[in-house]
């Protein structure tokens, strides 16, 4: 059983103020290998008030040194990489390839691309030549991080990093059910020699750390990244201190396939939800087909779909792991009993375990066909390996629909008609539209539209997240 019961706070490892021990389960086999802390009022008080008054010193702390530091952290990132890689698939159940290959190597291309932008990102600028007045980008102070378990390093990396880019001070609070690389990344943060109070971490869940963050009136600002329910609470707590809310949360993207979309774009949107288990916020989770093709790509989805094999996370190879906790797995089932209900097709998988995986949080890549965007299925964020195929007949109905609900942070389009592609991206309602499979290049802003949440992250819209503006007079 490993042991990470203390706390990060001021520079140092400490106990909590009281017990209040977690097991932390591992989702292949539903067994603990790790134990935690839950902390208490005093103990996320005593992180707020070593990132306070560390913030005095670290933000008059040069750019040069900054980098220097984040450097450090990087190479030690490196040197460590598989054993973050190991953590993730033990807490999140993620295949120890998939961890290795996306998730952790993702943390560190945020590392990378975050000490390019710093080195020449400009935080001082006169305003015109004709004007006296200078304008200067601020920290904005001591920031509250709430992260998810969907995603663990890939979102601490795009917080941690530009609040320390910036000036920042911090207290990250990772979720309780996937802490452990939370926890080894701040051993590296220790290890690279980040002053004391700069970087703080209590662990705790929603409603108490989490609770006590947002509503902190020492804290300025609270960037979330998790469920649109716990988005609005958050929001609604921070309103009292009015500091900053950056919030990243749930979606339900449209993947529009027209009839002249590449030979294998069917194929490839299944393996695009599938994978992560279907535990991605900007999933495209509903796929639209132009009527001409559904059958045929009802054929391929439900053929993709059975050919993809579900294993215990350990295990080396394509496949998909289970998913988190035994909460997710009986709302993701009790979804898909719904969709039976409403009289969707199930084309392929269904409510019962994998054959031969008789423990563990595992179901099997589901496909419903004959979908209406009323049904539930289309509509709520389902966050597992599901996904629903709704027909459509003109492309003034497919953007329709695509837009037709309360999220915006990722949708999806193929089609080999390069005008078309660029005049529906356009029109749909979301912070990213993905072309022909293209992905995001690091350093692009990603964030959502509507209850997909406000702000962005990464690049140069990442560092402005966690900056003041300030306009100075009579400069000159």
């Amino acid at each position: 059983m490993i042991d990470k019961r203390n706390f990060y706070i001021n520079g140092k490892w400490v106990k909590p103020t009281k017990p209040n021990d977690l097991k932390v389960i591992n989702p292949s086999n539903e067994e603990a290998f790790a134990i935690i802390s839950q902390g208490s009022k005093e103990d996320t008080d005593a992180a707020v008030k070593a990132a306070k008054n560390a913030f005095v010193i670290w933000k008059e702390t040069s750019k040069e040194e900054k980098i220097i530091l984040l450097e450090k952290l990087l190479n030690i990132y490196k040197k460590r990489f598989n054993e973050m890689a190991e953590a993730m698939s033990n807490e999140m159940g993620s295949p120890i390839d998939f961890a290795t290959s996306t998730h952790t190597a993702s943390g560190q291309a945020h590392l990378e691309d975050f000490i390019l932008r710093l080195k020449e990102f400009k935080f001082e600028e006169n305003f015109n030549s004709k004007s006296n007045n200078h304008i200067t980008l601020e920290p904005i102070g001591v920031c509250g991080l709430i992260t998810p378990w969907n995603w663990p390093i890939n979102q601490i990396a795009l917080k941690v990093i530009p609040a320390f880019a910036t000036g920042c001070t911090m207290i990250l609070k990772p979720s309780e059910i996937a802490p452990i690389s939370a926890m080894l990344f701040a051993e590296m943060i220790d290890e690279a020699g980040f002053p004391a109070g700069v970087f703080n971490l209590v662990n705790g869940d929603g409603a108490g750390v989490g609770t006590q963050i947002s509503g902190h009136p020492d804290i300025d600002m609270v960037s979330f990244t998790g469920s649109t329910r716990a988005g609005k609470l958050i929001t609604k707590n921070a309103a009292d201190t009015i500091k900053r809310v950056c919030l990243e949360l749930g979606g339900k993207g449209g993947n529009i396939v027209f009839a002249d979309s590449y030979p294998d774009a069917v194929r490839d949107g299944i393996r695009n939800v599938m994978s992560n288990s279907g535990q991605s916020c900007d999933a495209p989770t509903r796929m639209l087909v132009e009527k001409s093709i559904y059958k045929r790509a009802v054929e391929e989805a439900t053929d993709e779909a059975n050919k993809i094999k579900v294993n215990v996370a350990s295990k080396k190879g394509d496949h998909i792991g289970p998913v988190v906790s035994k909460v997710q797995y009986d709302k993701i089932i009790n979804l898909i009993k719904d969709g039976i209900n409403e009289g969707a097709t199930l084309a392929a998988g269904g409510p019962e375990l994998p054959s031969g995986l008789e423990k563990g949080y595992f179901i099997k890549p589901t496909i419903f066909t004959d979908v209406t965007n009323t049904m539930q299925i289309a509509k709520k964020e389902i966050f597992g390996p599901v996904l629903s195929i709704i027909p459509f007949e003109t492309e003034e109905e497919a953007i329709s629909i695509t837009n037709e609900t309360e999220y915006g942070l990722g949708n999806y389009l193929q089609t080999e008609d390069k005008e078309k592609a660029k005049r529906v991206a356009k029109k749909l309602r979301s912070g990213c539209v993905y072309i022909n499979g293209n992905g995001a290049d690091p350093g692009t802003p990603f964030g959502g539209y509507r209850q997909s949440g406000n702000g962005r992250e990464g690049g140069n819209w990442g560092l402005e997240e966690y900056l003041e503006v300030k306009t100075i007079t009579g400069w000159k």
